[in-house]
């Protein structure tokens, strides 16, 4: 089977589409496939040492002003013909668009050519350009349930999970903790902020530390993301050994195995992760994304009793100190948040988008 994937810019969208290939790979030794990108996304650096060849095509995210919508449609006819050429060459059986800015030319190319289609909209609320597409597409596959209802009618719709689901829970609680050191019998609190960090979240995170919130009975492990470790950790200081302070973390299933409670933002893919282990949230959307996306899929899991929902308006050191107060006081009340974030998982996702 020949296979071009198209997606990237954030880690949201290049894990799924990494963990569907490495599946795929599994499935059938023969398979080819090829990942387009945009030029400037974290694909340049993830897809290529994960062992898969990457070609890159013109792509940018929509924008208001006159000057750059020009720019944008400007892109946009160029990816278009880039991922033309693309398909022409490598002749796939199928073109999968897993999001992303890229996602787009590459779809419409292989539809005009009358390429098999596959759309994968990993949020509780799909965005204009895959609502519009998917009206065409072969298949549109979808991560929640919730999705197929804000969908065209018109739209051939498989529940599917993300395939990331299907890369984590392979690591014990014991490996885990003693990737980072820690004792399994304590608890390890973790702390991350999306594949590129979220500057709300570290300076509230920041001042909780400062402060001394986190009981000394308690581990944690914080990941700050790249741009922003260099300035939380002068805010910190110095840390004690049971505080693991990161920019990046690639192994994070691990981080996620040890873990009793996440704090983190609601991007799909992450809500992949903790559901498929059953690890219980406090989320925190980011407000500066799409229709207000990340909120949709927090509200699943707030509604499912999977995770507590603070709007980053509310958010601060002391509400957070509140809601970690509160849930490791209460393990009845932890517990209960697992059992539910677990029935909201689909660790078969990858097998389930490959058929």
């Amino acid at each position: 089977m020949k296979i071009i994937i198209g997606g990237g810019g954030t880690g949201g969208h290049i894990y799924p589409a990494l963990a569907l290939a490495r599946y795929t790979r599994s499935q059938d030794r023969d398979s080819e496939i090829l990942f387009v990108g945009s030029k400037n996304g974290l694909e340049n650096k993830i897809i290529p040492s994960s062992g898969f060849r990457l070609v890159t095509i013109h792509a940018r995210g929509f924008q208001r002003s006159l000057k750059q919508i020009g720019a944008v449609a400007g892109d946009l006819i160029s990816g278009f013909r880039e991922a033309g050429r693309i398909i022409d060459c490598f002749r796939p059986d199928v073109v999968l668009g897993t999001g992303g800015y890229v996602a787009a030319p590459l779809l419409m190319a292989a539809l005009t050519k009358k390429y098999p289609t596959v759309i994968h909209e990993q949020n509780a609320l799909p965005g204009l350009t895959n609502r519009q597409l998917s009206r065409y597409v072969s298949r549109v596959c979808i991560s929640f349930a919730e999705t197929g209802r804000r969908l065209p009618r018109s739209s051939r719709i498989v529940l599917t999970g993300n395939p990331r689901a299907s890369e984590v829970g392979v690591i014990s609680r014991e490996e885990g903790c003693g990737r980072f050191g820690f004792d399994p019998a304590a608890k390890t609190l973790l702390i991350f902020g999306g594949s590129r960090g979220a500057l709300k979240l570290n300076r509230e995170v920041a001042a909780y530390l400062k402060d001394g919130f986190l009981p000394e009975s308690i581990n944690m492990i914080y990941i700050t993301g790249e741009i922003y470790y260099r300035e939380v950790l002068a805010e910190v200081g110095s840390l004690p050994e049971r505080v693991k302070l990161l920019p990046y973390l690639e192994e994070m299933p691990a981080a996620l195995a040890a873990a009793d409670l996440a704090v983190t933002r609601s991007g799909a893919t992450t809500l992949a992760e903790i559901t498929a282990i059953g690890l219980p949230a406090i989320l925190i959307p980011s407000p500066n994304v799409v229709n207000n996306h990340q909120y949709y899929n927090a509200r699943v899991l707030a509604d499912a009793g999977a995770a507590v929902l603070i709007e980053e308006k509310d958010f601060n050191c002391l509400s957070l100190k509140s809601e970690i107060d509160r849930l490791f006081g209460d393990p009845e009340t932890l517990a209960g948040m697992g059992r539910h974030s677990r029935k909201l998982g689909l660790t078969d996702a990858a097998a389930r988008l490959y058929e």
